[in-house]
């Protein structure tokens, strides 16, 4: 994976200019980051030793924690330890790794919230045939391909965009390695074209998966509105709406950090909206799926 630069590292993005403010942000990230691996631990934990939750929702929710675990593992410890030891270095083959392993888990994640959709909308809407469609082994077929799409849509994007040549520095806009500011480096117009063609197609596949989550979530309000008990639509609706409301903030934020138009970009504006999908969701993720649970 040769680019033809002699990049050795990357400068990303600082939250803080001042000593004082490096240090305030590194407490605030380890306390963010201590309470994502308590709460997804606390999932995983449950999830694997009591046979009672060993059902499709929980195994769903398992994987989601798993995802959650990787994807916040993989860029917050990297700022953290730049906010603390005052550096913005990250190396080159960092920056590869980095980039792959937080699109692998991003994207399988993406992947497997559309498939608890699915999940929701044969518990509510087909409740009859949901042991049928959703046995064990469909289950685990699912979860294997939300798993194996993921990885190979980051080798996908993380070969491309490492193969363009980079001659515009080595400064990154942000505090993770991202596409769109690697991209911004590049040299090359057709090469960046090239990539940009292969993200406009991912996007648009996110897109189609959007669609089925809209669908189905369409079909299962107009399920729950038929239901005759105050009490039944009320629990039908406690579990669909903060999957779709993080599904909205997931899918918003990250569309939003690759398709805005250069006029609007700023550096907080980058780190504002990267905060929100790489961040929050993994962080958030267990208070409103499994603690009301």
């Amino acid at each position: 994976m040769s680019n033809g630069s002699s990049i050795t590292h990357f400068l990303l993005l600082a939250f803080a200019d001042t000593r004082e403010l490096q240090l305030l942000h590194f407490c605030l990230f380890l306390s963010i980051y201590l309470a994502a691996l308590l709460g997804n631990g606390l999932i995983i934990t449950a999830v694997a030793c009591d046979h009672r939750l060993h059902t499709p929702m929980y195994f769903f929710l398992l994987n989601l924690a798993l995802l959650d675990l990787g994807c916040i593992s993989t860029t917050l410890p990297k700022a953290m330890a730049n906010s603390l030891c005052d550096t913005r270095a990250i190396s080159f083959s960092g920056c590869v790794a980095q980039l792959f392993l937080f699109l692998t888990l991003m994207s399988a994640e993406f992947y497997l919230l559309t498939v608890m959709a699915y999940d929701h909308y044969v518990a509510i809407c087909k409740p009859l045939h949901y042991g049928s469609l959703l046995g064990s082994r469909a289950c685990v077929h699912m979860a294997a391909a939300a798993w194996g799409s993921g990885f190979l849509h980051a080798l996908l994007h993380t070969d491309n965009t490492f193969s363009i040549p980079l001659c515009q520095g080595n400064a990154v806009d942000q505090f993770f390695c991202e596409i769109p500011q690697i991209l911004k480096l590049s040299c090359s117009k057709s090469d960046y074209l090239r990539e940009v063609g292969l993200l406009s197609f991912s996007i648009f596949f996110a897109f189609l998966c959007f669609v089925f989550i809209v669908v189905s979530y369409v079909q299962i309000f107009r399920a729950v509105m038929r239901i005759p008990s105050q009490q039944g639509r009320q629990r039908a609706f406690s579990t669909c709406l903060p999957h779709l409301a993080m599904v909205s903030l997931f899918i918003t934020t990250g569309v939003f950090s690759y398709l805005k138009p250069p006029s609007i970009s700023s550096s907080f504006l980058n780190l504002v909206v990267s905060f929100l999908y790489s961040v929050v969701p993994p962080a958030v993720n267990p208070l409103i799926y499994s603690m009301r649970n």
